[in-house]
């Protein structure tokens, strides 16, 4: 803060985050847990919102490439960006690793697709609790992958909640929730960029809430909960008796990843992008009944698909028409069942 020599009129040089510590607001202590892309945001806006984040603890970094070169989690290159210390245990649950995580007198733990899961210990620790970001409208989509089965399910809207956490899974009482509408070409992908948006906000707003002691905490009614299984791989496999509708939300779900993938000539051929068309009694599941200069129509168990964007192995991911132009590919064939 400086004075104007002219008007006598004081100034703030400072930018807006940091006005908090200088203007007597309460600021949190904050044990910060956190792993992938998606826990990035909300780290970057606790930190923007002036609070002091004592620690960051994420997962191990792991090997990655032709090399093994061992890779830093997202979550720790930005703590390391700003000069926060990382910690990064094998079992967060170990009693060494919990007396780790007193020293630093905590007001409030917040998680963030951490990825392990906290002992009743931990959960008790700071005044405040431990706070989750949990990327549904709980309690729909409790578990590991809410982002994802929303989209495949098809489901209109979504959204991101904060729940103080207990010992179960995703069965904390609720504090606040975000809606967000699906469009209609949702991916896994662009979800994943717009929940974690949004839990960054929800997560500054609900400490704030904490802070003012205005914070409410309703308990889940757990006959309405959903539970959604890990992705793996295998979930990608294309079933082309099933709906084309539902194989289209299957390809949008699971992109960027695992993908959606069939199999061509005993290759492995992955669909990025497909759009639903009306197909025809006339032909098995898994047909290739048209090709086109751009097109590639498919039968599945009711209606088609037009695929948009496919990979072949040992390809890069291209649009239709630049795949057919660079390998031949037979009407009436199938892609493996």
């Amino acid at each position: 803060i400086r004075d104007d020599l002219v008007t006598g009129v004081q100034t703030c040089a400072l930018p807006i985050s940091e006005l908090g510590k200088y203007l007597g607001g309460s600021k949190m202590r904050v044990i910060f847990m956190g792993t992938p892309d998606f826990s990035v945001g909300t780290l970057e806006a606790i930190i923007e919102a002036g609070h002091e984040v004592a620690l960051v603890v994420t997962q191990p970094d792991k090997p990655k490439g032709r090399g093994k070169t061992m890779q830093y989690t997202p979550v720790k290159e930005c703590a390391l960006s700003h000069g926060i210390e990382v910690f990064q245990p094998v079992k967060i649950r170990e009693t060494a690793n919990i007396e780790y995580l007193r020293k630093f007198n905590a007001d409030i733990i917040i998680v963030v697709a951490f990825g392990q899961i906290l002992s009743k210990s931990i959960l008790d620790m700071p005044r405040y609790g431990c706070i989750n970001v949990h990327a549904s409208l709980l309690p729909k989509y409790r578990g590991a992958a809410p982002i994802q089965w929303a989209v495949i399910n098809g489901d209109e809207f979504t959204g991101v909640t904060t729940m103080r956490m207990d010992e179960g899974v995703d069965t904390g009482d609720m504090i606040a929730k975000s809606t967000v509408r699906l469009a209609p070409d949702e991916t896994g992908g662009s979800l994943f960029d717009k929940l974690s948006a949004e839990g960054a906000k929800l997560c500054v707003e609900t400490m704030k809430m904490i802070e003012d002691g205005t914070a409410e905490y309703t308990p889940q009614n757990s006959e309405e909960a959903t539970h959604t299984s890990m992705i793996g791989k295998e979930l990608g496999f294309i079933d082309w008796t099933k709906p084309a509708v539902e194989i289209e939300r299957l390809i949008r779900g699971l992109n960027p990843w695992p993908s959606a993938y069939t199999h061509l000539n005993g290759k492995t051929f992955k669909v990025w992008s497909a759009k639903v068309i009306d197909g025809s009694d006339d032909y098995e599941p898994g047909c290739i009944y048209h090709i086109g200069k751009n097109d590639m129509y498919v039968q599945t168990g009711k209606g088609a698909l037009s695929l948009v964007e496919v990979q072949l192995q040992g390809k890069k991911r291209m649009d239709t028409g630049s795949f057919l132009r660079g390998c031949h590919v037979e009407e009436g064939s199938f892609f493996t069942l």
